[in-house]
């Protein structure tokens, strides 16, 4: 059952396009790139399960299945096919998926540094240790149950914003109410619950795509080259002086990355 989607659109362009936010976000995270295009775009951002002002995922099934099928129902209501489409980490993920296994509705696809990890697994045996050393003291959290203490390990990890003492307390808390997230993504980020490793089927997205990365994010360019070997028809950049939350701490940056895709596709 998809729960109640929140969408919202920026820009006043001709040309619409599908916008999915990372993980612990929100809809609103892309009003900055959006500016940034001007009228080139109408953005659609939707909040994924559990975010925002979505509803929440009824815990039957596997959660990137729900978050994939909010986004199908949005582009169902935009009703322009093919579509662009942009997403952000866990967003970014969602954005990869659309494009294998529905690429007439995709017209190109830009990804800011997404969380697929199985790939790179898949390519690199000594990956898999390195992540879990790397991410013990959020597991060591969400196995004793404090959301607290694992959405500050979390950020630790992936944000490259204000310490987790100089993040809002609102904010703390919107992010440490929605951590289970974090730990319902694995069955597809890094078990490839979708089967999208499947031999053939990354050859179905031969839409134009882009992968983008910030030079100072930990794994994203491993991750990254592990996709784009397997994508028919893809570009790469590597934005200097950024971090994983691109999108949001350098809109332009990531705005001026993703018009040149739009040109070609």
């Amino acid at each position: 059952m998809i729960p109640h989607i929140h969408n919202r659109t920026f820009g006043s362009g001709s040309r619409p396009a599908l916008a999915i936010h990372c993980s612990l976000g929100h809809a609103g995270a892309w009003r900055g790139l959006a500016d940034a295009l001007g009228d080139q775009i109408t953005l659609h951002a939707y909040d994924l399960p559990n975010h925002g002002k979505s509803g929440d995922w009824d815990g039957q099934g596997i959660m990137h299945d729900t978050a994939t099928a909010m986004a199908l129902a949005v582009m169902d209501d935009i009703d322009t096919d093919p579509i662009d489409i942009i997403g952000h980490s866990f967003g970014a993920t969602v954005a990869l998926r659309l494009a294998i296994e529905h690429p007439a509705r995709v017209r190109s696809v830009a990804m800011f540094e997404p969380v697929y990890f199985a790939p790179l697994m898949a390519d690199d045996p000594t990956f898999g240790p390195r992540y879990k050393h790397d991410t013990a003291d959020f597991d060591a959290a969400m196995d004793a149950g404090d959301h607290t203490a694992a959405a500050r390990a979390f950020n630790g990890t992936w944000g490259d914003g204000p310490a987790w003492d100089d993040i809002p307390p609102q904010t703390r808390t919107y992010m440490a109410d929605r951590i289970m997230f974090v730990r319902h993504s694995g069955s597809f980020l890094i078990e490839d619950s979708a089967g999208l490793l499947t031999p053939g089927l990354f050859d179905r997205a031969a839409m134009p795509a882009l992968l983008m990365a910030g030079a100072l994010s930990q794994w994203a360019l491993p991750v990254n080259d592990a996709i784009a070997r397997r994508l028919p028809n893809v570009a790469q950049t590597t934005l200097d002086g950024v971090g994983h939350m691109g999108p949001i701490t350098h809109p332009g940056a990531v705005a001026h990355a993703w018009s040149k895709l739009l040109n070609l596709a």
